[in-house]
């Protein structure tokens, strides 16, 4: 699985810690993470909360990414951010449990944590239990397991009614503030990553046109 990491402006300096966290976990397992930054409080390229959502709108629907780690202080607004753009499915996740619980319940493509909000005294520890719940094992199974078979018909459910209120992601990067736009892809290694790794060619055409 490609897992994307995404942090934004007011965390920046915190993604080491997250990356460190993150690619200790998964790629034992046999995933692979891509960093997208920021990288440090002091980029060229600044991300906000809400350009977090519109880049795992992006990877996700290009699947230049099959899963987007994200979030911001409380994890709120990257959550909202994320659930506004088509095909994303991002839960708030705290803790361990959450985590667990968000994996086999809702089998969601992204998941948003707060980095200011109680991120404490073995905050890296923290994050490396939550990242094993969510990558080791399938998901998906349900819990408790009696009601996987109703969880599982929620799931479509809700996929088929996102897709009918929702546009298509590349009429969302087509009509969106274009300026807005560019600076969501503007990251130090987003053409390295995404070119390389994105399936949709119509997404990756228009990306292409935008950023030359």
């Amino acid at each position: 699985m490609k897992i994307a990491l995404i942090n934004e402006n007011s965390q920046a300096a915190k993604n080491g810690i997250i990356f460190d966290a993150l690619k200790t976990v998964a790629e034992p397992l046999g995933h692979t993470v891509f960093n997208y930054g920021m990288y440090g409080a002091d980029d060229k390229a600044s991300l906000t909360y809400v350009m977090n959502g519109l880049l795992a709108g992006i990877l996700l629907n290009s699947k230049a990414a099959d899963f987007v780690v994200t979030g911001c202080g409380t994890g709120m607004g990257a959550m909202l951010a994320c659930n506004s753009m088509p095909g994303v499915f991002c839960g708030l996740v705290i803790d361990p449990t959450d985590a667990f619980l968000f994996g086999q319940i809702n089998d969601g493509n992204a998941i948003s944590m707060p980095y200011a909000k109680g991120f404490g005294w073995a905050a890296e520890l923290n994050l490396q239990d939550v990242y094993r719940k969510l990558f080791d094992g399938e998901r998906g199974l349900g819990y408790p397991k009696e009601r996987a078979e109703i969880m599982a018909k929620n799931r479509g459910i809700l996929k088929d009614l996102k897709a009918a209120s929702c546009k298509d992601m590349l009429t969302v990067l087509k009509t969106i503030d274009q300026d807005l736009l560019k600076a969501a892809v503007a990251g130090e290694k987003f053409s390295e990553y995404f070119f390389a790794n994105a399936q949709d060619e119509e997404i990756k055409a228009y990306i292409k046109g935008l950023v030359g």
